[in-house]
């Protein structure tokens, strides 16, 4: 039903998610981040409050595998589901309850953690996680390229519908946040593609933020 993988950037602190379902909307439900405090992805048969809960006892100051511990005394249905979370240290940890779907699977790498459930193979998710581990350049470029080795292990058991990339750094807003909500074909394909259209532009639209007076002109009515 989904795959994702969870990464931190060493060298500029950046935190993402990658995420893929056979879900219409997964980026609505299961990518959680909050800049300075870590990233949660909620997945299986997806509680999202667990992603705001589990940033929340993060920023109590709570290790990523002491946060998840608190899961079942907050969700009496526990069993569900899958979550996956990493800290502004790069610190991890992983949770999967005994009711997840199907061939499951999850894995802590270095600065990394991927997980999905109903998967073709456990293979997907060791994908992800060496793909995020040997691929360099930008965080987003290292996610986008861990869920393509992950389709290329062998995916999801049935079709994936939906995608999202999602990255915080030190601005209180995401400076990545695309969706493929619906798609027949290849949404991780077309989340790359937006991701390729946007990298360029995305220091442009933090500068419109944070100083006006320096943005450039895009050329549309009322843009000048």
């Amino acid at each position: 039903m989904t795959f994702s993988i969870i990464g931190r950037c060493a060298e500029t602190g950046q935190l993402g998610i990658a995420i893929s379902s056979s879900s219409i909307a997964v980026g609505a439900r299961c990518p959680w981040l909050r800049p300075g405090v870590g990233a949660v992805s909620t997945q299986n048969i997806t509680l999202p409050a667990l992603g705001i809960h589990v940033l929340g006892q993060m920023e109590l100051g709570l290790l990523p595998e002491q946060a998840l511990a608190t899961v079942p005394a907050y969700d009496s249905y526990s069993q569900f589901r899958q979550v996956t979370a990493i800290d502004h240290q790069g610190n991890t940890a992983f949770f999967s309850g005994s009711q997840t779907l199907g061939c499951h699977h999850a894995v802590a790498g270095e600065q990394c953690v991927g997980a999905g459930n109903m998967l073709a193979d456990t293979a997907v998710v060791d994908a992800l996680v060496k793909t995020f581990e040997t691929t360099g350049g930008p965080l987003a470029d290292r996610l986008i390229a861990a869920m393509q080795a992950a389709l290329a292990a062998g995916g999801e058991a049935g079709p994936v519908h939906s995608a999202a990339l999602k990255v915080v750094g030190d601005l209180s807003w995401p400076i990545v946040d695309l969706r493929v909500d619906w798609a027949d074909e290849d949404p991780v394909g077309t989340l790359a593609q937006l991701w390729a259209a946007y990298r360029p532009q995305m220091q442009d639209y933090i500068t419109r933020a944070l100083d006006p007076t320096q943005a450039p002109s895009y050329g549309v009515p009322g843009d000048e």
